[in-house]
């Protein structure tokens, strides 16, 4: 590369890296990493955070459903457990409690949120064991007499055969992880075509499990598994419909409630249609309960997980005492024909969850949810095409906030960045309410925050350097608090020439060349610096613009950069007051033996061009024109005239009512015409 060209790339880099563009490029990475965030080749946890809390708050907001009067939970409180004593209890007990449920309150199914996995040792079963093996083992009428009481006295028999009679649903546990373990009996696995077999071992593995006892799963009707995933942050949100264990599929307890209460639907799994360069199905995306009236479609995700359909806080269904069935203090009607879930509030059996709508909240309740949730087919569901609709809606917003805030003040930029965010949330809520659809919201909000801090960040840099260049340009020019002034909007003011109507002064000092050739040079600096600083403070306490000193002359105007309807009365009243100072700074003279000076003005109203001017060498903010020239000519008359300050024509009617002394009418070098000057008078 020649030194040429790296020298234009650089200048091209430069140009690139200006803050201005900077803002846009380093807008355009901030799209780009959220896009890469949004199709999932980027993961930034703390915005997956963001959107599951979003989440939490949308279900608190929206989910605000009735009482399901069709489901109710029979509750293992802490009442029951003070009124019959500690858990686990005898399955004598609970042979009674599903007695009650549906002998005597007539119950349509009921499902156990409870694990029944160890023989009751309650029971009398181990002292006939003992029995059976003493002195008289050999005797066959004892031996058949003791067999005569095993039915009285086994109380899991007693259970199983109350569970034979009605529709009961058991739950069981499972785990995974190295070394899990497992005991009881798992119940039936889920049927699936063998087509699909394959498919469906993408689905949760479970390495081990906690089932019921043999005889009392051979007696249930069905069961369904508890387990349910926590998401990373502790919370439960989701729930698996499908789960496998040593490639067995397995069913959910409220999803196998759901399929006794249609009929025992069958069961089908729906892939999504694969991409070209995919071979084979696609991911899970469906169940579907094949029911009499049709199929029942329940979205999932490729691994089988559903969102929880909560309706609301704790509450939302019905609680019963076990306490109370079993004492039978319950309205006839309370479970006639209902759906009832057996499970504990009680604090220490530890079925507590945190959810959205709680931090406390029963699991039970949870399956009730779910159970509910399936029932109505009203299940809240992110597509598969969540993160292309994600990832579209942020390309389209952040494209627009890129073009629009360059174009709009800091306050429409406010504007526009708080309308974005309302329709995002809006598009978002509306997906949720009609069709129960879950969007992810985080990444488009903090997207339009960002962008909205950067542009304001970079919009308040550029102002400062504007307003820095600006009174690197002004202010040896005008006094500090015009250049305040003008710095509240940097954009009206420039250096460009311009032609204006101002008024413009010129300040000489007489005789100036007879005493500096007496004095000592480095008196005659000290002399003429103050004499310059004393007379600057005045322009500038007039709001005069300085600019420039030739030798013992100084020019000032007032009308720029700053507009000033005034600039001709203060423009004389500064001229005024030079002369007055002049006393002030001769008598400091004085006292060091320096001479007194005297000073010659001559101001002119008119127009001229104002503006930065010079050579590529040295340039100068400054005033040209006719009328500047004629100003200098009226300064070179004030000591023919006697006059402190002589003013012309334009500048007398400029004064208004200001009193003036007509001196004369003269023709001035280089002009024809003669014009009239004036000596303005103190107010």
């Amino acid at each position: 590369m020649s030194k040429s060209s790296f020298v234009e790339f650089a200048a091209s880099c430069g140009r690139w890296l200006a803050p201005g563009n900077l803002r846009q490029w380093l807008g355009v990475a901030l799209l780009g990493v959220l896009l890469a965030h949004s199709l999932n080749y980027l993961e930034i946890v703390p915005l997956r955070r963001l959107d599951a809390l979003l989440y939490d708050f949308r279900v608190r907001l929206l989910a605000r459903g009735a009482v399901d009067e069709r489901i109710v939970i029979i509750d293992i409180d802490e009442r029951s457990l003070a009124e019959l004593g500690r858990w686990p209890w005898s399955r004598l007990r609970l042979a009674e409690l599903v007695d009650r449920i549906f002998g005597q309150y007539d119950a349509l199914l009921l499902g156990l949120d409870l694990i029944l996995a160890e023989a009751d040792e309650s029971s009398g079963l181990p002292v006939l064991d003992v029995l059976a093996r003493g002195p008289l083992r050999q005797n066959a009428a004892y031996q058949s007499a003791l067999q005569a009481l095993r039915p009285a006295l086994d109380y899991d028999g007693r259970l199983a055969m109350v569970m034979h009679r009605y529709p009961v649903i058991l739950g069981f546990h499972l785990s995974s992880g190295t070394g899990a373990a497992r005991s009881g009996q798992l119940p039936p696995p889920v049927v699936i075509e063998p087509a699909l077999a394959a498919q469906a071992a993408n689905l949760t593995q479970w390495a081990g499990y906690g089932g019921n006892l043999a005889i009392l799963q051979q007696a249930a009707t069905a069961a369904g598994f508890l387990s349910a995933p926590l998401d990373p942050d502790g919370v439960t949100r989701h729930a698996f419909l499908l789960a496998v264990h040593d490639g067995q599929v397995y069913a959910a307890l409220s999803l196998v409630m759901a399929q006794v209460l249609l009929g025992q639907p069958g069961l089908h799994l729906r892939f999504a249609d694969s991409v070209p360069w995919q071979s084979g199905t696609g991911p899970l995306e469906a169940l579907e309960l094949l029911t009499a009236r049709g199929a029942r479609r329940i979205a999932v995700d490729q691994q089988g997980a559903v969102l929880l359909p909560f309706r609301g806080a704790e509450g939302r269904f019905r609680y019963h005492s076990a306490a109370d069935v079993l004492a039978g203090r319950l309205p006839a009607d309370s479970l006639r024909g209902r759906v009832v879930l057996l499970g504990t509030t009680a604090p220490g059996l530890l079925d507590l969850r945190v959810t959205p709508v709680g931090e406390a909240f029963p699991g039970v309740e949870v399956h009730a949810n779910l159970l509910a949730g399936l029932l109505d087919g009203s299940m809240p569901h992110s597509p598969a095409e969540a993160p292309v609709l994600e990832a579209g809606l942020v390309l389209i917003v952040g494209i627009g906030l890129l073009l629009g805030f360059p174009r709009v003040s800091p306050h429409g930029a406010v504007a526009l960045a708080l309308l974005t965010l309302m329709l995002l949330t809006g598009i978002n809520l509306v997906a949720w309410a009609v069709a129960r659809l879950v969007l992810p919201l985080a990444t488009g909000l903090v997207l339009v925050v960002a962008m909205l801090a950067l542009h304001l960040f970079f919009g308040s840099y550029l102002e400062f350097r504007a307003r820095r260049r600006l009174a690197e340009l002004f202010g040896q020019y005008v006094p500090p608090e015009l250049v305040e002034e003008m710095s509240r909007d940097p954009t009206r003011y420039s250096m460009e020439g311009r032609s204006a109507e101002l008024t413009v002064l010129f300040a000489d000092v007489r005789g100036f060349t007879t005493f500096a050739e007496q004095m000592p040079p480095d008196e005659l600096a000290q002399l003429i610096n103050e004499y310059f600083s004393a007379m600057t403070d005045v322009i500038r306490a007039h709001r005069g613009t300085l600019d420039k000193y030739i030798g013992d002359a100084l020019v000032a105007f007032w009308g720029a950069p700053l507009a000033d309807p005034q600039h001709a009365r203060h423009a004389v009243a500064a001229s005024l007051a030079m002369q007055a100072a002049l006393g002030g700074v001769n008598q400091r003279f004085a006292a060091r033996g320096w001479p007194s000076l005297r000073i010659g003005i001559g101001i002119n109203t008119g127009t001229m061009i104002v503006g930065d001017m010079g050579s590529r060498h040295r340039r100068a903010y400054t005033v040209l024109g006719d009328a500047v020239n004629l100003a200098s000519r009226f300064e070179g008359l004030s000591a023919q005239y006697g006059a402190g300050v002589i003013v012309g024509e334009a500048t007398r009617q400029a004064l208004g009512d200001w009193r003036c002394r007509q001196l004369d009418e003269v023709t001035v070098r280089g002009r024809t015409t003669p014009v009239a000057i004036y000596e303005p008078l103190a107010e």
